[in-house]
């Protein structure tokens, strides 16, 4: 029987007991997962040793912003700041649901207050300023409150004079809260022209997927600008911009070898470089 096979007969296995048994689908969830890249059913818990990167073709997954800081920092070395900063409602937004209702969702979701972590940690040794978005939180999109964490966390390094790290996975603006949100993009831009003014070094990781706002703003802003590997990174979507220029775009149009190509970043990382990829960064601009 072929590696193939066993896999298929499995599936029809399964397919059979939760006929019997519907609870068992949150059983194979927390076991197996499948690798949108190469199609292989892989055990969770190997994904999970290697990084979340599949062992059979290196494809990265995406992380949540906690897992993204435990790969990141030493070890009990991350404080997190500014977490008591929550989202109003300030426009009353209100879609198919209450605005108010999708945050709820989205904490409950997430166990986290908003679409980013800030606070400050060592990658070794080195103490350094960071806000870590977080996809899984309304599509790390970026409203009053992620600005003002980012902005904040930014002036945290400006009066420690510590390297400052931008990790970003965003869909973009949030849209709830209109001209509130896109006026984050300014603000945030405002905060790491004063990091460049103090002579501060300013690195930024755009993981999958970076857009909107945030690629627009504090995203490309870095001094080094590094994309995780199979990142995809953009503006708008590859299908409004095909439809406003009516041509199709490359396959590898927006990923992360697509921008190295022309110049748009400084270097692609794998998952398992990343930390000491950063580490060796700032040893290198240490004054």
């Amino acid at each position: 029987m072929t590696v193939k096979d066993w896999f298929e007969q499995r599936k029809k296995m399964q397919i059979a007991r939760r006929d019997q048994d519907p609870q068992i689908d949150d059983t194979i969830g927390k076991l197996w997962v499948k690798c949108y890249n190469c199609n292989s059913q892989l055990l969770r818990k190997e994904v999970e040793e290697n990084l979340d990167v599949c062992p059979k073709c290196n494809y990265h997954f995406r992380i949540n912003a906690r897992t993204r800081i435990n790969q990141l920092f030493d070890e009990g070395t991350f404080e997190e700041m500014f977490s008591n900063i929550t989202t109003a409602d300030p426009l009353k937004f209100s879609d198919t649901e209450a605005y108010t209702k999708r945050i709820s969702q989205a904490k409950a979701k997430t166990n986290m207050n908003e679409a980013v972590i800030s606070g400050v940690g060592e990658i070794d040794g080195n103490q350094v300023a960071a806000a870590i978005m977080d996809f899984e939180f309304m599509g790390g999109s970026m409203g009053s409150v992620v600005g003002e964490k980012v902005t904040l966390i930014m002036e945290e390094a400006l009066k420690r004079k510590i390297p400052m790290l931008a990790v970003t996975a965003s869909g973009g603006a949030r849209m709830q809260e209109s001209i509130l949100s896109l006026m984050q993009m300014a603000k945030t831009s405002c905060a790491v022209a004063r990091l460049n003014e103090a002579g501060l070094l300013y690195i930024t990781v755009l993981t999958e997927p970076t857009f909107g706002g945030v690629t627009a703003s504090f995203a490309t802003l870095g001094d080094i600008i590094i994309a995780e590997q199979d990142a995809r990174i953009g503006f708008a979507g590859r299908r409004v911009i095909e439809q406003t220029i009516r041509q199709s775009l490359p396959a590898d149009f927006q990923t992360a070898n697509y921008l190295m190509k022309y110049g748009q970043i400084d270097m692609i990382s794998s998952r398992a470089e990343l930390k000491s990829t950063i580490s060796k960064i700032i040893n290198l601009h240490k004054k």
